[in-house]
């Protein structure tokens, strides 16, 4: 499993290191299914603190239909 997070999206270190601890739950919730697969979450765009949550529950999501709901 890899996370790009760019410094450009989230300027605070706290804030990336928060979206990765969340990222890693989300794999961790999907196991043994998601460990089948090689995976990078990837971060687009610039992102604000208040929508850390909302990025963790769009990872699940796509994990999810990755692994064929087991997230």
């Amino acid at each position: 499993m890899g996370y790009i997070i760019a410094r450009r999206s989230i300027p605070l270190a706290v804030d990336r290191n928060r979206l990765r601890r969340r990222l890693r739950e989300v794999v961790r919730g999907a196991r043994p299914a998601a460990s089948a697969y090689d995976m990078i979450l990837r971060l687009r765009g610039p992102l604000l603190r208040k929508d850390l949550r909302a990025a963790a529950d769009e990872a699940v999501g796509l994990v999810a239909r990755l692994t064929g709901g087991a997230a």
